[in-house]
């Protein structure tokens, strides 16, 4: 019990000192699952070219418009 006792003294005495750990923790664990999430995709995917995606955005649309009006 003596860890216990520690660690509601020093955190969750207070309600401040609390949500601020809870707060600091939750981005620590955030950054931590992030980066490891990274590495095994990273690792995983060594050697192989990546190509995102098209992504339509209104830039493409117009374009698209475009050529089905271009008569040469």
């Amino acid at each position: 019990m003596g860890l216990a006792d520690a660690l509601y003294r020093v955190v969750m005495r207070r309600n401040a000192v609390y949500v601020t750990f809870v707060v600091a923790g939750a981005f620590a664990g955030e950054r931590a699952v992030d980066y490891g999430v990274h590495k095994l995709w990273e690792m995983n995917n060594v050697g192989v070219r990546y190509f995102p995606p098209p992504h339509i955005s209104s830039f493409v649309v117009r374009v698209q418009i475009m050529c089905l009006f271009y008569d040469p």
